[in-house]
């Protein structure tokens, strides 16, 4: 016979990738998420379950609400963060929740530009332009009124929508990353220029760890001379490979069977307009190349 407990786990297992997908969405690391997804258990675990009627709704509530405090003592803590900060590279072949709704929510573009949005107007997009929520749910969820709600994702997609440009495919993504990787192996400013918009900025996550560059480097003639400084040094004993993190093709370097740097990039029908370098180790850990 199954337990109230063992059936109150049942229910929230059905439910663990979705409410990942969202504290995820909210926070940008993996470990950010699953803490929130382990107080969710602990409400769920606690609540009077015999007055839910939705558990799902239930725990999206949870999830969603717990995210926007969550996000807020992550704002604060990264104020002394070293370098810029971007979201943990994750793999949603391995996780397929995280992109079930709407992947491209989960693309980098994306995540980068909702790092400029209020924690209660992030929720109400993410819950919106991921889940494809109605406005009423939404409005329950981060206690305002529907028209309120409506008045939140309004504003997300107009502070967004003047950054945003459209992205590739990904095959046109993975050609532009060929091509980046060739001339930044060779020190070639004029092809890395060419590849680029007159717009492009180089970041790199390292939170302090040897060769992350600590400020974003912005400008097409200065990203090439950036990358083509270390062309001669950078790439030496590393072997690359390619991964799917966050629904678009991006390199991972090896050095002795460890990830040491993820290498992705926002593109559009312009060139590259974002490099992004993730080599802070803490953000590393669930970057699996094929053939390891």
């Amino acid at each position: 016979m199954t337990s109230g407990l063992d059936l109150a786990a049942e229910r929230f297992t059905e439910q663990r990738r979705r409410l990942f997908g969202i504290a995820y969405r909210m926070l940008g690391t993996v470990a950010d998420a699953e803490d929130v997804l382990q107080d969710a258990w602990i409400r769920w675990q606690t609540a009077d379950r015999s007055q839910i009627r939705e558990p799902a709704a239930f725990l999206t509530t949870i999830t969603t609400r717990l995210s926007i405090n969550a996000l807020q003592s992550a704002r604060v803590r990264r104020e002394t963060y070293i370098g810029p900060w971007l979201p943990e590279p994750v793999n949603i072949e391995d996780d397929p929740g995280l992109g079930a709704e709407r992947a491209e929510s989960i693309e980098y573009a994306v995540l980068i530009l909702l790092e400029k949005l209020t924690p209660t107007e992030r929720a109400a997009y993410v819950l919106r332009e991921a889940l494809d929520y109605p406005y009423e749910r939404i409005a329950e969820i981060v206690q305002t009124t529907p028209v309120a709600a409506r008045q939140l994702v309004s504003r997300a997609r107009k502070h967004l929508g003047s950054s945003r440009h459209a992205t590739t495919d990904a095959a046109t993504h993975r050609r532009l990353l060929e091509a980046f990787l060739a001339a930044a192996q060779r020190g070639e400013t004029e092809q890395l220029e060419a590849l680029f918009t007159d717009d492009v900025i180089s970041y790199t996550d390292g939170n302090g760890v040897k060769l992350a560059a600590r400020i974003p480097v912005p400008g097409r003639t200065r990203v090439a001379n950036f990358v083509a400084a270390f062309s001669s040094h950078f790439w030496r004993g590393k072997a690359i490979e390619w991964v799917t993190v966050n629904g678009l093709p991006a390199v991972a370097l090896v050095e002795r069977g460890v990830v040491t740097t993820v290498l992705t990039a926002v593109v559009d029908a312009d060139g590259i307009r974002r490099l992004l370098w993730i080599m802070s180790p803490d953000k590393l850990h669930h970057v699996v190349p094929a053939g390891a």
